[in-house]
């Protein structure tokens, strides 16, 4: 590879406020860039600027930190090429490495020792057609699916995806989370309960914490 370096946002240390790894203290390397443009997005920050690092660059600041865990994250990651590469790389150093990604870029290269925490988009995202649900088939027990549900509609339509790939079971955890500020968390939480699905219902714990801001 001629060039190991991506276009860096932030680099933070922070808890994992989702998926399996919940609670976690996580060093979380946010990527630039993002062809979607859901309407609840909480890092449009992330769009446009941040800075060229090597991988040298972005490993020394991740050891500062002492992490058992790092989240790449974006943006949307697999945008730019080279994320592919880091996760091999970070791999190799020992760490437990997760990768959120909006579920619209194919995953099939993503190394096998990461774990994939993998968006499907909602009705009220605005990008509902941006998935790629053959990515699905590459999800194994180690990863998570994850569904941001706005309103009725959207936790209706997680229902029916949720039966129609019979993702219990494919992957490691379903996970049902309300978008903040726009469903009532106890909302989604007796649906849940009522119907009797085998999801995770999840808050984002950073948010609950810090407030919605970048650096968290």
């Amino acid at each position: 590879m001629t060039d190991s370096s991506l276009r860096i946002t932030e680099i933070f240390h922070s808890l994992q406020g989702e998926a399996a790894t919940v609670g976690c203290p996580t060093v979380f390397v946010r990527l630039t860039g993002c062809p979607l443009r859901c309407v609840y997005c909480d890092s449009e920050y992330a769009f446009y600027g941040g800075e060229r690092k090597n991988f040298t660059d972005i490993s020394s600041q991740i050891e500062a930190f002492g992490p058992e865990y790092v989240c790449v994250t974006g943006g949307e990651p697999l945008a730019q090429p080279n994320c592919l590469p880091l996760l091999s790389y970070l791999c190799e150093l020992g760490y437990k490495v997760s990768l959120e990604t909006s579920g619209a870029m194919d995953i099939s290269a993503v190394d096998s020792r990461v774990s994939i925490v993998m968006d499907l988009k909602t009705p009220a995202s605005g990008e509902q057609d941006k998935n790629l649900y053959g990515n699905l088939g590459y999800l194994e027990a180690k990863d998570q699916v994850k569904f941001v549900i706005c309103d009725e509609q959207d936790y209706q339509w997680a229902k029916f995806k949720l039966d129609e790939h019979r993702l219990v079971g494919q992957v490691g955890e379903v996970l049902f989370s309300p978008c903040f500020g726009k469903l009532e968390s106890s909302d989604l939480a007796n649906w849940i309960l009522r119907d009797k699905l085998k999801v995770r219902f999840q808050m984002q714990l950073h948010k609950q914490l810090w407030g919605d801001k970048p650096g968290v």
